[in-house]
Order: structure tokens, then sequence, then C-alpha cells
């Protein structure tokens, strides 16, 4: 672990958001992807929130319903002495008698945050993003970006009774966004797109999470328009290393480098510990990873990466390179955002190119 944390981290945390309803809580600001556009710094921030409870014992989930062709926020009450529910994980609420009923204890939807300096930003009190269908009842979620073709490309997970998708959005000057659906269906997140086509198409690594045979890991697939995806295979397993033999799934989007196509990646370990890992894949064939690292480039440490909402966290949805030096936005303990950064020169010294 050799990256430097921002003297300033956190940089963003709950206490700087303004709720989205009446009566809601912001419980965490983390998991953004990030860009450079028009002088600035712009996160796309995953906002959750909760709706507390006056009563003793009881747990109020926010979530959508439909009345009358559309979409609304409604709340449901759980005891949490209630033997039919498992409460164990602060991020869920899961029936002892049927383990695919989840609800989530949080609803979480994307705001634009904006910064002169990379470091000092300013999260806008509207939703950019907001849960409004089907496959969003339980929210909007860890957001990336990237810039191609000069339209920006932000996927998100969608998350909803039916499963974790993966859906598209798109913006030319974060003012006014488009979804464009649903582009991988359940279960599948952590889709990281390649800013450029590279023999003709477009590619985008993303992470399906089998249910009866296998591990989370991340796959490669290729598309014509960014909208309709194929020739799925296998990039990356886990490996043998305690940090990342569990699951792994791709982080920021892929990066253009000298030495080939950068991705952060995030590994995690028996006991829920994200860490996060760097990887090359070769620039002019997406197939092909040149240099993995074996240790981490960053695992929880501080307090505010230990301690939080869900602890011993680091999850990166963006990074940018600027001059010559990678910075690494990531999201910490579910609750807060953080900045790393570290010189290519160094990286590549790790990773042995």
């Amino acid at each position: 672990m050799f990256v430097k944390r921002s003297e300033f981290n956190p940089i963003i945390t709950p206490d700087m958001v303004k709720p989205s309803q009446e009566g809601f809580k912001v419980e965490g600001t983390f998991n953004a992807g990030a860009i450079d556009y028009n002088g600035e710094t712009v996160m796309l921030l995953r906002v959750a929130e909760s709706m507390p409870s006056s009563v003793e014992n009881e747990i109020k989930v926010p979530l959508l319903i439909e009345r009358n062709g559309s979409w609304e926020i409604t709340i449901k009450s759980f005891r949490r002495d209630d033997p039919d529910y498992d409460f164990s994980d602060p991020r869920s609420i899961i029936s002892q008698k049927d383990p695919n009923q989840v609800y989530l204890t949080s609803l979480s939807h994307i705001r634009i945050a904006r910064s002169a300096n990379g470091v000092d930003f300013v999260v806008n009190d509207d939703a950019f993003i907001f849960p409004d269908n089907r496959y969003e009842i339980y929210g909007c979620e860890d957001p990336r970006v990237t810039l191609i073709d000069g339209t920006y490309h932000i996927n998100y997970s969608s998350i909803s009774d039916l499963g974790i998708s993966t859906s598209l959005a798109q913006t030319t000057d974060f003012q006014k966004v488009e979804k464009r659906g649903i582009i991988f269906a359940p279960d599948n997140r952590d889709v990281c797109f390649f800013p450029e086509k590279v023999n003709g198409y477009y590619w985008a690594l993303h992470r399906p999470a089998p249910m009866h045979l296998g591990r989370p890991e991340i796959w490669l697939a290729k598309s014509p328009d960014l909208i309709h995806w194929g020739d799925h295979n296998i990039l990356l397993e886990c490996s043998d290393n305690d940090w990342d033999q569990m699951k792994i799934g791709g982080g920021a989007p892929l990066l253009k480098t000298d030495k080939g196509w950068l991705q952060i990646y995030h590994g995690v370990d028996s006991t829920q510990r994200y860490c996060l890992g760097a990887l090359l894949i070769d620039k002019d064939d997406p197939t092909k990873v040149i240099a993995r690292m074996r240790d981490p480039i960053a695992e929880p440490r501080e307090a505010y990466e230990t301690d939080g909402f869900f602890g011993n966290v680091v999850f990166c949805c963006g990074a940018i390179i600027r001059d010559d030096m990678l910075n690494i936005y990531y999201g910490a303990a579910d609750e807060v955002m953080a900045l790393a950064t570290v010189s290519l020169d160094e990286l590549w010294n790790h990773l042995s190119v």
C-alpha cells in the first residue's frame, strides 16, 4: 500500500449534503464517479438516505411503489425484534423464510458535486439521477462517468427486487441527463467503459454475480453502440491472495496511458473487507491483461475507512490522471468520499512495467 491519502480526507461527508426529502437522513455520500469538465472536477455522487424512526426498535425502509402509472416513494416499517427477518447487515433486511426477499435500509440517488481544485467540493441540493422506474425501486447506486465521442456516459447500478442491473444515462453538460435504460441484466454491476473504440468496437468490463457456481469476477464485453453488448469473456479471476480471493470487480473507467489501459479495481476477502488493486490491459487488445499487482494499492487503514456505515471498505468508481499523477477518488466505509494519489512512475514500478 503506497498511495498518499489527501490531508483533507474525507473530502465529502453526509453532513455536507441536504436530504432530498423532508424527514430523510443522509447516511452516506460515497462511491462517486469523477471526471474533469470545463476546468472543474465533477463528481457523480451516490447519496444514500434513510428514514429515521421515533419508535423504539423500529426501522423504516424507503422504497418506490407504483401509483397511477408513476413511481412514488413510500415507507415500509419493520420491528428489529421480528424473528422473520435478519437485521445483522446494516445495509439490508433479509427474510428468514425467503432469503431472496431483501429490502435495503436506504434509498440511493445520484447528485452532482463540483470542485475547482479537485479537493474542495460543493454538492448540489437537487438530485441529478433519481430512481423513477420498476428497476430502480430500491435506488440508483455507484455511478461511473466516461467521456466517449463527445458525450458523457454514466453507467450505474439499478436496484430492485428483480436484482441488480446496470443502466446507462447520457449528458453533454451535467445539467440535463437522459436515461437510456438497462444495458446489463441482473445480477451485474461494476461496469467500466473504455473511453474510445478499440479495433472498431466499444468495450466494457462488467461483473456478473453467479448464484449457483463460481465467484463474482471481472468479465469483458464489446458493443457496436454502447447499448447492445456481446462476445462476453472472462478477463480477470480472483487470485490466491487474501485480499482479492473471494470476489473482484471493476472500479474506475479505463484510463489510457502509454503503458496500456489502466484499471483500478476492488477485491474482497473472506471477512467482507474491500481493498483496491491495479492492473494493465494491452492497449491494442482489451482481452489481454499484461500486468496485475499482487498486493493492494490501497486497503482500509484510516478511521474513516475502517469505521462507518459499513466498515473496512475502500471502493473506487472514479480516477483521473493529472500531470502524471493518478488521483483515485474512493468511497470509504460506505459513508464518505476520500482522495488518494500516486505518481505513475511509482505505479509502474509496482506493476513491473
